[in-house]
């Protein structure tokens, strides 16, 4: 049960990582997953180390931290004096937030112009650059400048059309689908047309493809001011730029592609006078030569898409923009099956939209493939109503899993559509049965109720709905026969119509709804037991004062509220305690997962914590032996966020660090802001953490609230709109005098609650001297 929950976990880990990048680079899932899995490599991290580190930095991602004196830049894997962190680690901690930082910013980003002036302001201090191009290769050859940013106008325009000519680095780039990375001139001169004037303007270039779908037809310039050549850190850090370019461009709307030549105009001409839908496609192949897509050439008025888009309109969009959901149905098979054999396809039935007479309907049709020169013709036969209402009652049955049955019983005949046979399980070489034989097919228990049913229909014409079982080769089946008669005009019967409907999978989900209430109630007495176990295991952890307290001249206030959703408690926890040398420690942390666990975490942190700052211990010193003592644990995926901060009342000096939780938020002069947080991973993402500690001086009238995520965090939000929301609940002006506590959670927590919430309230008195 506890592997299922790790597995359970990591996966909702995993899912938040890909959705963090996904919303950040407009990419699909599978690519985000597949970016989640290069950084991993890059950095030599595990898959859930990287998604951890990828949700730290896109919640609250902090800006590189300015350099501090040794005795507060303490590494986290040793004794109180530390070793300094690997080089490397700085680098690949600034790298992250620099994507992060810009994959924020692709998210106001409209147009590629927008594009190469965020890109421009982004790598200015990265690599020097000084000025960006985005080039784009029409159908016709050549490049466009579609975005720009640090050109004068003169080179922007002598370079806005570059004609299919060799030796032009950004063609080269895109011609072999590779990164061109010009970083002696000198050497180059000779051989490329160099952008520039002079050329030495930009010492340095890279040119990178961007595959914005399939083969790449964008290339991204990078023109650096400095000289030398770019590091492997440079060139990894453009290559991650230039995939976050990719998932921005793909969501912009950049314009088609044009015809192919002016012979287009006439293809479509044609196309314009033919009867019914029809597409002529022309494949899109990758550098592998697969084919990926098919660009639309010409259609037929009565060819429609999606959001209304008829005949000259669809020309030069994707197939896969015409009907997204090709992909996934017979018809694409279809068509790279005729691409390779020449032999025309014909698929099965489907519903489509067509115009006809300015009216829209919907209509029953069949696609057909038929290849022409390199391309192919797609159009839809329309079937004739008789047609479409058999389509219609072979869908019912299929749909609705059941067959009708006739029973003449005056020739006896006996007539079954194809469904019933599947749903009886009977051989159709075997033919129907006789009514009065049907109750020989059920099982023994059953035949009883059927033959009585059956037999009062036979001699009083009465209507029958009766269930049954019968055995067939894959196992028991539940069935339900319907039928009624019809009389002469004597009153006699002398046909009967009926159906029979396979009931097997609401039945088996009947009884496994059933098994499965009472596993509910199981664990549900199970979770009770739990909780109420964990709740009074809480409570004598965690003793909640009834007033406020006074430690080192502070006026401490301390609020505790558990989840009022589920039956797990969580892990939250605080501690405010007053240190031998007489300074005050506070401490507030959160441990993931709910129940016993949790708990259990949470003491293990707690008193770990107070007794290694009682005995000494600095802080960042403190948080490398947590994340240890979690990483060795019973539970060894297990992760905790927290919050250390001293107080020493001579000079009224905060020192403070933290591991992956949210910042202090500070109130002074009526205007509350968070405190900018020092680097610190989160306790049991890795074992090789780093921890810096900062300094905050309180003034007289200052109020310093340290909390748990509970008290910000909403479902489906950003976690920066709560924490604008604690900074305006905290500068409001307070309604109860007492100041005290309860406005502050009145005004953030609304509705049901589905988290822990803890909070310490710290405020320096008026007349602190």
């Amino acid at each position: 049960m506890d592997r299922l929950h790790d597995m359970a976990a990591t996966s909702a880990v995993l899912e938040r990582a890909k959705g963090a990048v996904m919303a950040l680079t407009g990419c699909s899932p599978e690519t985000a997953y597949e970016e989640l899995m290069y950084r991993a490599k890059a950095a030599e991290r595990t898959l859930l180390e990287e998604c951890w580190i990828t949700l730290g930095t896109l919640a609250a991602p902090p800006p590189p931290p300015p350099p501090r004196p040794a005795q507060t830049r303490r590494s986290g894997a040793g004794s109180d004096d530390l070793a300094e962190p690997p080089e490397e680690a700085p680098a690949l901690r600034d790298d992250a937030t620099a994507l992060a930082r810009l994959g924020r910013a692709l998210l106001r980003v409209h147009s590629p112009q927008g594009l190469a002036a965020v890109l421009l302001r982004q790598l200015r201090r990265r690599v020097d650059a000084t000025a960006i191009m985005i080039y784009q290769r029409p159908h016709a050859g050549g490049l466009e400048l579609i975005g720009q940013a640090g050109l004068d106008e003169l080179t922007a325009s002598q370079w806005h059309h570059v004609p299919p000519l060799p030796g032009v680095a950004a063609r080269d780039s895109l011609e072999a689908q590779q990164e061109q990375w010009l970083e002696d001139l000198e050497a180059v001169g000779h051989t490329h047309l160099l952008i520039g004037d002079p050329p030495e303007r930009w010492p340095s270039r890279a040119w990178l493809p961007v595959s914005v779908g399939g083969r790449a037809n964008v290339v991204l310039g990078v023109l650096c001011g400095r000289t030398g050549p770019f590091t492997e850190s440079d060139r990894t850090h453009l290559r991650a730029v230039a995939r976050l370019c990719a998932g921005r461009l793909r969501s912009l709307d950049a314009p088609r592609e044009p015809a192919v030549d002016a012979a287009a105009d006439v293809v479509q001409g044609v196309f314009e006078t033919l009867p019914g839908a029809a597409l002529l496609l022309t494949p899109l192949r990758s550098a592998s030569g697969e084919v990926e897509d098919f660009r639309i050439d010409a259609a037929t008025p009565q060819a429609v898409d999606a959001v209304g888009r008829t005949g000259r309109e669809l020309v030069g969009l994707r197939l896969l923009e015409y009907r997204p959901s090709v992909a996934g149905e017979p018809l694409w098979q279809g068509c790279l099956r005729v691409l390779a054999t020449g032999e025309p396809y014909e698929g099965e039935p489907l519903a489509q939209r067509v115009v006809a007479g300015g009216v829209t309907e919907l209509v029953t049709s069949a696609p057909r493939v038929a290849r022409l020169g390199a391309g192919l013709v797609v159009n839809w036969v329309r079937h004739d109503p008789s047609d479409r209402q058999e389509q219609r009652l072979a869908d019912v049955q299929r749909l609705g899993n059941l067959g009708w049955a006739n029973w003449n019983l005056v020739t006896h005949e006996a007539t079954w559509s194809a469904q019933t046979f599947t749903v009886l399980g009977r051989d159709p070489a075997r033919g129907p049965v006789r009514l009065a034989e049907l109750p020989s097919l059920a099982v023994p228990e059953d035949m009883p109720a059927l033959a009585g049913a059956v037999g009062q229909l036979l001699r009083d014409g009465q209507r029958f709905d009766v269930p049954f079982r019968v055995r067939t080769p894959d196992g028991i089946r539940h069935l339900r026969v319907v039928a009624e008669a019809v009389a002469d005009s004597s009153g006699a019967p002398v046909e009967v119509h009926g159906f029979v409907q396979d009931l097997s999978a609401r039945r088996n989900a009947e009884l496994a709804l059933v098994e499965s209430e009472r596993a509910m109630l199981t664990q549900h007495g199970v979770l009770q037991a739990e909780r109420a176990l964990a709740t009074r295991l809480q409570h004598a952890l965690l003793p909640l004062p009834r007033t406020p307290v006074d430690l080192a001249g502070l006026r401490v206030e301390i609020a505790y509220l558990p989840a009022q959703s589920g039956l797990s408690v969580g892990g939250d926890w605080f501690s405010a305690v007053r240190l031998p040398d007489g300074d005050a420690l506070f401490v507030v942390g959160d441990v993931a997962g709910h129940g016993i666990d949790a708990v259990a975490t949470m003491a293990q942190l707690r008193f770990t914590a107070k007794g290694m700052i009682s005995t000494g211990s600095s802080l960042t010193g403190a948080l490398a032996r947590l994340n240890r003592l979690l990483l060795h644990s019973r539970d060894p995926h297990g992760t905790a966020t927290l919050i250390l901060a001293r107080y020493r009342a001579e000079g009224r000096r905060l020192v403070w660090a933290q591991a992956g939780h949210p910042p202090p938020m500070l109130l002074r002069d009526g205007r509350a802001r968070p405190l900018e947080r020092p680097a610190g991973m989160l306790l049991g993402a890795t074992d090789a953490p780093y921890y810096e500690e900062a300094e905050c001086r309180l003034r007289p009238g200052d109020r310093l609230v340290l909390y748990t995520d509970g008290l910000v965090e909403r479902p489906g939000e950003c976690i920066d709109l709560g924490l604008d929301r604690l900074a305006a609940a905290l500068g409001s002006p307070a309604p109860d005098p007492s100041g005290t506590l309860a406005p502050l959670l009145a005004a953030l927590l609304e509705g049901e609650r589905r988290d822990d919430v803890c909070v310490v309230d710290i405020r320096v008195p008026e007349d602190s001297g």
